[in-house]
């Protein structure tokens, strides 16, 4: 019994740890912009570049350059994966946005390079932007067939809006504004640029009260839950309150629950901004350059906002509420179970199953990434730890190629936007990636030669497209004439 309460605390643990800390900055906006590409933004915008009829010398590339400027992790890319998709990107190049975004973007690759070196950053970047790619394209093949489907699916449903006007164009940007001003951590950003002592003596208490509650330890994942995000999850309650009364029936016109919901929803973004420490003087409220940035974020969303006509601001946020709840209770779900596993999971299994470069190694690094989910950017001074604990280059790598992709709670958020077929299909086929990925550096770092390397890989590559080229065949030979 006490062992199953462990693992319940844990779980309760690790949500309140991840609500605190990933949903405000990251998650939210992300659920705006999502909202606003499916109201706002013409098929044609998203088709002539992400469509499944668009050359793939143009659409992949394009994803994966898309990607490349979202530092954002796992679970906030898949609302805007769902946004692009659901307005009719083809699978493929939605598959590549979606792999490449956490994984490929250029916050991560820096950071990747300056704590693992840029040789260990640039095999980061060559492999996942030519596994993306080619994920995309393999997904593409796969599920040919259903694509043509959901793309005469979005036809029907998006056909009657011809271009994008100057308000939704602003608005977009404004939110995409935020989440970069909300999720980069370069100054002037996270510079502090004033400093206040409130005189709440109990704050120190309740941090440390939090902390027996929700325990702290790095290399679990754990992360805790600070004075600030104590406040963040209240918040985040007010707004869940609100927005069913404000958003469930925004589409016969807005009331007073609306903008008491779009008011708590900013007024909790700006205090995520700040950054509040509790101490023996009291409660320390630092004044952040991000705080600044996020408030002209916000003031801009607002005046783009007032612009937009009724029925658009409606649909933008129907839209935006309708991904929330399609969305955000899998998330829930997924990160429970996987503060569960954690209780389970020792680090230490993993440092020595992965110390060498084998098929075994790659996959248990690759399983590693799937429940030990860290925030983004997070991945990358955990695998400098594992990497000093002894654990092989090849399946750091793979978990590096793996831990933004495939956490529990992301796949869970996949499912529910393209089912379980085709998010089956995307994790097997990221783990056989990852874990080839792991296998190939690692036999470079042990001295493998380049063009022993480069032929094995060409076997592996061409022996999976002639097993998709067969099924593709098949599929097409069942198809009704």
């Amino acid at each position: 019994m006490d062992y199953f309460l462990q693992l319940l605390g844990g779980g309760a643990g690790n949500l309140a740890a991840y609500l605190a800390a990933h949903v405000l900055l990251c998650l939210l906006p992300a659920f705006f912009i999502a909202g606003a590409m499916a109201a706002l933004i013409p098929k044609a915008s998203i088709t002539s570049w992400l469509g499944r009829n668009t050359p793939a010398y143009v659409s992949y590339p394009a994803a994966a350059a898309a990607g490349s400027l979202l530092a954002v992790c796992s679970c906030t890319i898949v609302p805007l994966f769902g946004g692009i998709y659901r307005k009719g990107a083809g699978i493929g190049p939605a598959i590549t946005f979606l792999f490449f975004a956490p994984a490929g973007n250029i916050m991560a690759l820096a950071y990747t390079g300056s704590i693992l070196g840029v040789e260990f950053a640039a095999a980061r970047f060559i492999l996942c932007l030519l596994f993306g790619i080619g994920i995309g394209l393999l997904m593409a093949m796969l599920f040919w067939r259903d694509d043509a489907s959901h793309d005469a699916q979005t036809d029907a449903l998006f056909s009657e809006k011809a271009s994008v006007g100057s308000a939704a164009t602003g608005l977009l940007l404004s939110m995409v504004a935020l989440l970069i001003a909300g999720t980069l951590k370069l100054w002037p950003l996270t510079s502090t640029l004033s400093t206040i002592t409130l005189p709440l003596s109990w704050a120190q208490d309740w941090q440390n009260t939090l902390f027996q509650w929700v325990p702290y330890d790095a290399a679990k994942g754990e992360e805790g839950v600070t004075f600030q995000g104590s406040v963040l999850i209240f918040l985040l309650l007010l707004i869940a309150s609100t927005a069913w009364k404000g958003l469930e029936n925004i589409i016969e016109g807005a009331n007073r629950w609306t903008w008491t919901t779009l008011g708590l929803t900013a007024a909790t973004l700006l205090v995520a901004a700040l950054r509040l420490t509790p101490s023996t003087q009291g409660l320390e409220l630092a004044i952040t350059g991000r705080f600044f940035a996020v408030g002209l974020c916000l003031w801009a969303v607002w005046h783009y906002l007032q612009a937009l006509e009724a029925d658009d601001r409606q649909a933008w946020l129907w839209e935006a509420w309708r991904f929330v709840k399609q969305i955000f209770g899998v998330l829930v779900i997924g990160v429970f179970i996987v503060g569960m596993v954690r209780q389970i999971i020792q680090p230490e299994w993993i440092e020595s199953w992965a110390g060498s470069n084998t098929v075994l190694a790659n996959m248990v690094a690759v399983l590693f990434g799937v429940f030990m989910y860290f925030p983004t950017l997070v991945e990358v001074p955990v695998a400098k730890m594992f990497l000093d604990l002894g654990m092989h280059q090849g399946p750091l790598l793979a978990y590096l190629m793996a831990d933004p992709e495939l956490s529990l709670q992301s796949i869970l958020m996949v499912i529910a936007v393209i089912g379980r077929k085709k998010t089956f299909s995307y994790v097997g086929l990221v783990a056989i990636f990852s874990v080839m990925a792991g296998l190939s550096y690692g036999a470079w770092v042990d001295g493998m030669a380049s063009s022993t390397l480069a032929l094995g890989l060409a076997a592996f590559v061409a022996m999976l497209a002639g097993l998709l080229v067969w099924l593709h065949r098949m599929q097409v030979s069942r198809s009704p004439l």
